[in-house]
């Protein structure tokens, strides 16, 4: 495994529920971060029986967060408290959240609703209302960023490379300390689109059409849709 460092800008941190995930979806999300060197941490390999302020400091040193939503996501108050701190981090411009749909969907995240709500709120009865809220808000924060999503029956190989993909742009950018970015908008098909940019200083250098999986504003998963990516600098 590669573990992140400080000088490691660009790295990743995966919050997602081991119990579920972690000997099969992220152990060849892995092996692909390895395959095309992406630095990136798991807590797999932390001691048992410390609390999380050890990886409070490995989220610091990582410039990317990977949220793996799941259906059992929700039963770990672990998972639920370095979202918390994700959200913190993202809030203050420190951290770029990635949200993965793991074969849930993203309305029952945001809103605690379905299988994913049946073990929040189990959980929720034995904590304290502060905490509850506290995730509630970073649920609902979280989610509702553009995310990847996969649904049952769907090729875990090939969700995997999306995934990749986007991590490396997101990466990239990040690693360019913002002087590079991309801009995603939904490609429609035999209309004339205009784009704006908000900031005038901003010109694209290239742009691209691509295939993702993702959740719309409203909470519904998008499958195959054709977005147009806009790679840009930041003129000085």
């Amino acid at each position: 495994m590669t573990i992140s460092s400080p000088s490691n800008f660009g790295s990743v941190f995966l919050n997602y529920r081991g119990d579920q995930l972690r000997y099969g979806f992220v152990s060849h999300l892995v092996d692909a971060f390895e395959r095309y060197g992406i630095l990136f941490f798991i807590d797999k390999d932390e001691q048992r029986g410390k609390d999380l302020t050890n990886l409070f400091v490995r989220m610091k040193e990582s410039k990317i967060a990977l949220v793996i939503f799941s259906s059992r996501y929700a039963e770990s108050s672990w998972c639920m408290d370095e979202l918390v701190n994700i959200k913190k981090r993202a809030d203050k411009g420190k951290l770029e959240v990635i949200p993965i749909f793991y074969k849930v969907k993203a309305r029952d995240v945001r809103r605690q609703t379905g299988k994913f709500g049946d073990k929040f709120w189990a959980i929720a009865k034995v904590s304290s209302g502060d905490q509850i809220k506290k995730w509630k808000d970073a649920l609902e924060c979280i989610s509702n960023k553009m995310g990847l999503s996969l649904r049952d029956k769907s090729s875990e190989a090939d969700f995997i490379k999306e995934i990749d993909k986007e991590v490396e742009r997101v990466r990239t950018a990040t690693v360019c300390g913002g002087a590079q970015g991309h801009h995603c908008f939904k490609f429609i098909q035999n209309k004339r689109i205009k784009i704006c940019t908000k900031f005038p200083e901003v010109e694209a250098k290239s742009v691209e059409i691509a295939h993702m999986n993702f959740s719309n504003a409203t909470g519904e998963e998008e499958q195959n849709q054709e977005v147009l990516v806009l790679n840009h600098d930041l003129v000085k």
